[in-house]
This record gives structure tokens, C-alpha cells and sequence, in this order.
């Protein structure tokens, strides 16, 4: 038996090759689809997996209010926090940023771009394969450091790291232990050291907030009981505080400055995937990315599947008498059940082949694409396949088998199958679902199209197009600022060179400070702080729309004068702000002028209250500068870089390479990943109009073949070629009405959905909708009127002879 089903296969592969190569085609692509948002999936939640301590360690997040969750903790928590609850095994700060800086060992110069530091018991909680060493004793104290084994093999080659000197930021560390980073992980650095306990002891009783914090508790059902904790350590020691402090009560207190820190606990497993600020120091993912691709891979599989069920109950008319044949014969219904999904399942088994020749063809370019380095291995994927193919040959086998297999012999052995209504509303069904799915793609494609655009076209507020910044590396002995003035100096006589500045913060990155300010007794609010040179803000052609620029010959203008931002502006209940005092960093500041709103972190974000003074005005900031920002001439660029680059690296830093980003280039980076969407939408779009016609073009073909003799019939008795068309295709521009009226809805929902995540997006217009229609009307009647055309040159007599 099972040798006869694969012969009538193969005979019906054979007879039938268009639509069979369709069939194979179409299930291959949305199987491929599918393959490569599992992939990227799978990687994505990878991270942290290989963790034996996974389960019990948490980030510490501290919710400030308005929105702004903190991923940074201040040094007294965790001693505190480990005093008080028994349910906390042990902790550890970090900083979250990785180091970018030189390590040497003897004459040879390694430039590393993850240095980590944390305490020393970090390795407890990412316990690494250690090759050398062991991670109790690799950072056992201050002059200790731990180095991947990458980064061993760059600096020492074959020899033994253990107990060798390297130098790094001037100072000189012992190996201690060396490391393997083959498993993903949320931390994964090419050095880790101590330093950070320098700056935990200096503010070890302070409530500022600067480092990661990670708890392993005990029990992971304890975390509630270990957040009432935390927040009622912020309340004893701070808010109580600081409310007797000012002579209020706490009541009066929360009511003027707002509700306590509530803290949170993020599981480490969840790390990667969270939305918001960088909790570590690897890039976070984007769920929601994540979620479209998933959602978009599953649609488009469906709509495969979809195409493959229509062609199947349309084609089954063709072996309408060979299931009559079989069923005389004594074949049961069940019997024919089996043969067809039986059929399914080698079609599906082919294409599923076919989508892994696909995937590993474009895998280069997919990793290109998302920056990864994704490969077809791994149990969970291989599992994940064999569990897709079964479910599309379930899917896509049984329906169609069903519908063959409650064929009445009687009817269909006499020719009158064809009158069934039930396989036509099935198929026509199948059709309009799939001009909905292919509705809510163009759609979709249009509007992320739009709203990218107009994030790329926007006026930002600044220009970084000719500014070039610099990383700025501190030295021991030296403070930043004055190494600044002696390098603005000399930097000015380069030729090419406009101006040179310095600042506290880079246009695109996620460096800032926040402080907060208030105005005489309202309500005090946050403010970003923008440490900067005077001429900072001509260099972006930043305006001032209000008062004046901070001027160097006002000595007042470089201690007590500061400019606000319109947002900044918008809090204080004054219709003239100029030369109105503020309470800032509990000093008293005046504003001389208002500064118009610029976008610093990207177009997704609220342009925030913003404070700009001079890079002296506070202690210690001028020697954390770390940014040198120069404006060149748009003509010979490279050869002006060149000189910088000369410059620099005779006179301001031999030991580190001069690196340097356009501002406007290094801000682009923000909006890549809404980039990545808006062509990944375009590429699925594409596919799935590609799908669409191989459905419909098939269908239309055998829709038109059966109504070969009625169309011979027409033209006898006189029926004009134009009206044959109409009367073809009409049905089909229906159902294209349909499935577009029903795609519409869904498209509109999400895509809104979509755009809340934007602070400033379009409006979604009905452009998109006009274009869809008008798109989904031409494709239908171009490939129904020219299969319809096709079929109205038919030899009549060859069909009126038929019987």
C-alpha cells in the first residue's frame, strides 16, 4: 500500500509540475522565514542560560518616579541591605559600562574595548571556565586582574599568563587567572579588575547612585520580601532624613518632592531582553524586534500554508474520481485520509529540506543584517524544526484530506463534484485571508517606511555633520581640563580645524548625569546636566532663543550662570525666566538664557529638562572629561583628520590609537535598529506578495480550466472576449475587496501600537491604506485577466466535442 501512495504521488508531482513547484516554493519560503526568526530567537535567549546561579541572582533597579527607572544603586544598599535580611546570600557592585583602554606587557600594546571592573567576589556570580587560576583568588585584591583567554593569547601568545605584570591606565596588575567566554553571558569582558573600590570606599556613605548591583539570594521566592526591604531602607535613611533636614514632615515632604525610591528586582535571566536602561554591560536586546520578527515569520508561514491548502482542494477536483475509484474498491475514508497527509507530508518534508538549503545560503547576509553570528546547530533548533514540520503537515494535510475524503462516489464517478459549495467557500475563504495578510504587510511596510524616514529627516536641533569627536583618555599626573587648554591651543593652528571644544556629554550615546532643581518652593523636577565648553553650543549651532550664550569674559558665567532648555523653561511658572534664580545642586543659580530643544538620545525619547553650565562649575567634573569635540572645514576633510590624527598622537596621547566618530554618525547608531525594521518589513513584504501570486495564479488557473467548456459555450452563442473577462474575474476583485477591508483593521491597531513607542512619530495617514488597495486591485487583475485571456482563446469545437 504504502508503495502504491508514493507511486500516485509521484504521478500527480509529474502531471501536475507548475503547481506542485508552487506548492514546494511557497511552503519552502514561509518554512525559511520561520528558521530565521527562530534563530534569532534562540540566540537572543541564550544569554545567561549556562548559568549555574542563574535562578538566584537578581539586578537591583531603583524606580526614581516619572517614568525613570535607575539601573544604578548607591554604595550603602548593599552592605545595609546584607545586614538586615537573612534572605541575601551575597552581593556585588559593578560598574555597568565596559572600559575602553590600552593593556600592555612589556613592549606589546593590546587595545581592549571590554574592560570590566566589579568587587571581587564578580566571579561567584558569572562563574566562567577558568583555564589558569580559579575565580575566588583571579581578583583576589586592588593589584589584581583576570583576562579572557582571547585576550592571554593577544598579550602573551603561548606563554603562561599566571603571575605576570601588565600595565593598564598607569598602574601595573598582577594575573591572577585567565578565563573562557565561549558561552553567552550578559557580562562578557576581556579584562575584569577591582579599581571600583576605590570609588566605593569614598562613597560609602553616600545615597548617590552610580553603580550595578546584583543580589544571588537564597530563595528566589523572597524577592518581594527583599524589595520591602530595600524601599524601607531608602525611607529610614533617606526620606525621613532629608525630611528633617528641612524642617518638614515626612507627609510634607513626599507631597513636595515626590513619592520615595521604589526598588525592583530584575532577574538575571530577563537581563537581556529588558526594556529600558543597559542593567549590564552587554547591549540589551529589543523584545518588541524580537516579537515582530516572530510574529511577522508566523504570518507569513500561515499564509504559505493557507496557499497550500487552496491549491490542495483545488486540485483534489482533478482526483475526484480516482478517491470514487478507491472508495468502490474499499478504501474507508480514514484510508484516504492517511494517503493524503501522507502526500503532505513528503511535500512538506522536501520544502522543509529546501528552507535549510535557503537559510544556509543567506545565513551570511541575515548575520550581517542583525550583527550576529547565527549557525544551523543546536538540539533546541533541530527539536524546534521536527516540531514545525509536523505541525504544517497536520495543519496543511488534514483539511484538504478531510474535504477528498467525504467526496459521494456516486456523484463524482458521474462528473457533478464540481457543484460542491463546500470546497469553493473553503478555497475562496483561504483567498481572502490571504489578501488580508498581504493588506496588513504593505500597509505596515509604507508606514515603518515613513516613520524611519522622518526620524532620518528630522531636524534635530543640532548639526554634527563637520564635528568630529574624539575620545579623550586621562593620565596620571595631569588634570583633563588643563591638558584640554593646552590641547585647544595647539589644536586651533591645525589647518582645517574651526574650533575645538570640550563637553560632558557625546550627541548618541547613553552618557548623562541627572540632578534635581526646583524653583523657590514648587515641586523640584529633574534636570539632565550638560557639562560643556562656552562654545560648545555655536560648534552644534545649537540656538539660544532667549537671553544670552554663557560668555567667558563674564567671570559669573563660569559660577553662577547657567541656560536651561525650553523643556527645562516649561517647569518654572514665570512668563520671563530670564535672570530668575534656581536651586540647583543646592547652590543658587541664575538663568541667562534659554536654549531651544535638541533631541539628545534619539527620536523615541522625551527631550528631557536640561541645565548647561561651564565644565569648571563643579568640583571634579573638569577632570572627567572625556570627549574632545572638533569642527573642520567641509573641504579636504581627510587630509584635516590626517593632521589631527598626526597631532594627536605626537603630542596629546602616544600610547592610545586616535579614534574619533562624526557626531551626526555616532548619533545615527540610535535609530539602526528602527532602520533594521523598516527593511526587514520591506524584505517580508516582498515575500509576501511573491506567495500571494503563486496562490492566486494557481488558483485562477484551475478555476479557469474547469469553465473551459462553459467558456466555449459563450463564444459560440456570441460572447465578446471583453465580456468573458469581466465575468472571470469579477469574483476575484471581490474577494480582493474583502480580504483588504478585513486587513485594514488589524494593521491599524498595530502599527499605532507601534508608533506609541516614538516621541515624536507621524500620524498615520491614508496614503497607505489608498496605496495597499490599489496594489492588491492591480496584481489581481494582472494575473487574473491574463490567465483569463489565456483561456478565452480556447478551441471551441475541441470542448463542444468533449461528450
Amino acid at each position: 500500500m504504502l508503495k502504491n501512495w508514493i507511486n500516485t504521488f509521484f504521478y500527480h508531482i509529474k502531471n501536475n509540475k507548475l503547481f506542485s513547484i508552487l506548492n514546494i516554493l511557497g511552503l519552502s519560503i514561509g518554512m525559511a522565514t520561520l528558521i530565521f526568526a527562530i534563530l534569532f530567537w534562540n540566540d537572543e535567549h541564550s544569554y545567561d542560560q549556562w548559568n549555574p546561579e542563574k535562578d538566584k541572582i537578581y539586578s537591583v533597579l531603583n524606580d526614581i518616579g516619572g517614568n525613570n527607572i535607575w539601573t544604578t544603586n548607591a554604595a550603602t544598599t548593599g552592605p545595609m541591605l546584607k545586614a538586615v535580611s537573612s534572605d541575601v546570600e551575597s552581593y556585588c557592585y559593578f560598574y555597568a559600562e565596559y572600559a575602553k583602554d590600552v593593556i600592555s606587557y612589556h613592549d606589546k600594546k593590546e587595545v581592549l574595548n571590554k574592560i570590566f571592573t566589579a568587587q571581587s567576589n564578580f566571579f561567584s556570580f558569572f562563574p566562567y571556565r577558568f583555564i589558569h587560576g580559579n575565580g575566588k583568588t583571579a581578583i583576589q585584591d586592588r593589584s589584581s586582574i583576570a583576562l579572557s583567554e582571547e585576550t592571554a593569547e593577544r598579550l602573551f601568545g603561548t606563554e603562561n599568563p599566571m603571575g605576570k605584570l601588565v600595565k593598564y591606565n598607569g598602574q601595573f596588575f598582577t594575573v591572577r587567572g585567565v578565563y573562557d567566554l565561549s558561552e553567552k553571558s550578559s557580562v562578557m569582558p576581556e579584562a575584569v579588575t577591582t579599581v571600583i573600590d576605590d570609588d566605593i570606599e569614598r562613597t560609602k556613605d553616600q545615597w548617590s547612585y552610580h553603580y550595578g548591583l546584583v543580589l544571588k539570594i537564597k530563595n528566589p521566592n523572597t524577592t518581594g520580601r527583599i524589595i520591602k526591604t530595600l524601599d524601607n531602607l531608602f525611607f529610614e535613611n533617606c526620606t525621613k532624613v532629608y525630611a528633617k533636614q528641612e524642617g518638614m514632615t515626612v507627609t510634607e515632604f513626599i507631597k513636595k518632592y515626590g513619592d520615595p525610591v521604589k526598588a525592583s528586582l530584575l532577574p538575571l535571566p530577563e537581563a537581556k531582553l529588558y526594556t529600558g536602561s543597559t542593567p549590564f554591560s552587554e547591549p540589551n536586546g529589543n523584545m518588541q524586534y524580537l516579537l515582530i520578527l516572530m510574529g511577522l515569520s508566523i504570518l507569513i508561514l500561515s499564509l504559505s500554508i493557507v496557499n497550500y491548502i487552496n491549491l490542495a482542494t483545488a486540485n483534489a477536483i482533478k482526483r475526484a474520481k480516482e478517491i470514487g475509484v478507491r472508495k468502490i474498491t474499499g478504501a474507508t475514508k480514514g484510508q484516504i485520509v492517511i494517503q493524503f497527509v501522507f502526500e503532505t507530508a513528503l511535500i512538506t518534508i522536501f520544502s522543509a529540506l529546501l528552507a535549510l538549503v535557503l537559510v544556509e545560503v543567506l545565513l551570511p547576509y541575515y548575520n550581517s543584517f542583525l550583527d550576529k553570528n547565527l549557525v544551523l546547530v543546536g538540539a533546541q533548533f533541530y527539536t524546534q524544526l521536527v516540531l514545525i514540520t509536523l505541525l504544517v503537515i497536520l495543519v496543511s494535510g488534514v483539511l484538504p484530506a478531510v474535504y477528498v475524503s467525504n467526496f459521494e462516489v456516486l456523484k463524482v464517478l458521474k462528473g457533478n463534484f464540481s457543484r460542491s459549495k463546500k470546497g469553493i467557500w473553503l478555497r475562496n475563504g483561504m483567498l481572502v485571508l490571504q489578501f488580508a495578510i498581504a493588506t496588513f504587510f504593505i500597509i505596515g511596510s509604507f508606514i515603518v517606511y515613513k516613520q524611519v524616514n522622518f526620524m532620518a529627516e528630522k531636524d534635530l536641533g543640532f548639526k554634527g555633520s563637520q564635528v568630529v569627536d574624539i575620545t579623550f583618555k586621562p593620565k596620571k599626573g595631569k588634570t583633563q581640563y588643563e591638558r584640554y587648554k593646552v590641547l585647544k591651543q595647539e589644536a586651533l593652528k591645525i589647518k582645517g580645524v574651526e574650533g575645538v571644544s570640550t563637553a560632558l556629554f557625546a550627541m548618541g550615546s547613553q552618557e548623562n548625569s541627572w540632578s534635581s532643581a526646583n524653583y523657590k518652593n514648587e515641586k523640584p523636577f529633574l534636570v539632565q546636566e550638560m557639562a560643556m565648553d562656552l562654545d560648545m553650543l555655536d560648534m552644534l549651532d545649537i540656538k539660544v532663543i532667549k537671553g544670552r550664550k554663557l560668555n567667558p569674559s563674564i567671570s559669573s558665567d563660569t559660577i553662577s550662570s547657567v541656560l536651561i532648555n525650553e523643556e527645562a523653561a516649561k517647569m518654572i511658572p514665570e512668563k520671563d525666566i530670564l535672570n530668575k534664580t534656581i536651586l540647583w545642586r543646592d547652590q543658587k543659580v541664575k538663568i541667562v538664557g534659554v536654549v531651544k530643544n535638541f533631541n539628545y538620545f534619539g527620536l523615541e525619547s522625551q527631550i528631557a529638562p536640561m541645565v548647561f553650565f561651564y565644565v569648571t562649575k563643579i568640583n571634579g567634573v573638569k577632570d572627567d572629561i572625556r570627549h574632545i569635540f572638533i569642527k573642520v572645514k567641509p573641504d579636504d576633510i581627510s587630509e584635516t583628520i590626517a593632521g589631527i590624527n598626526k597631532f594627536w598622537t605626537q603630542k596629546v596621547d602616544s600610547e592610545y590609537p586616535f579614534e574619533y566618530n562624526f557626531v551626526d554618525k555616532n548619533y545615527a547608531r540610535n535609530f539602526k535598529k528602527y532602520e533594521n525594521q523598516r527593511n526587514l518589513f520591506a524584505l517580508l513584504n516582498i515575500i509576501v506578495i511573491l506567495i500571494a501570486v503563486f496562490g492566486l495564479f494557481a488558483l485562477a488557473s484551475f478555476s479557469m480550466e474547469r469553465r473551459l467548456r462553459e467558456i466555449a459555450i459563450r463564444k459560440t452563442l456570441g460572447a465578446e472576449t471583453n465580456i468573458l473577462l469581466k465575468e472571470l474575474s469579477k469574483q476575484y476583485v471581490i474577494f480582493c475587496v474583502i480580504g483588504f477591508l478585513i486587513g485594514i483593521i488589524p494593521a491599524y491597531l498595530l502599527l499605532q501600537k507601534w508608533l506609541e513607542n516614538f516621541a515624536f512619530r507621524i500620524d498615520i495617514p491614508i496614503l497607505p491604506f489608498l496605496i495597499a488597495f490599489v496594489s492588491l486591485l492591480f496584481l489581481t487583475l494582472t494575473i487574473v485577466l491574463a490567465k483569463a485571456y489565456q483561456v478565452t482563446k480556447v478551441e471551441v469545437l475541441r470542448y463542444l466535442k468533449y461528450e
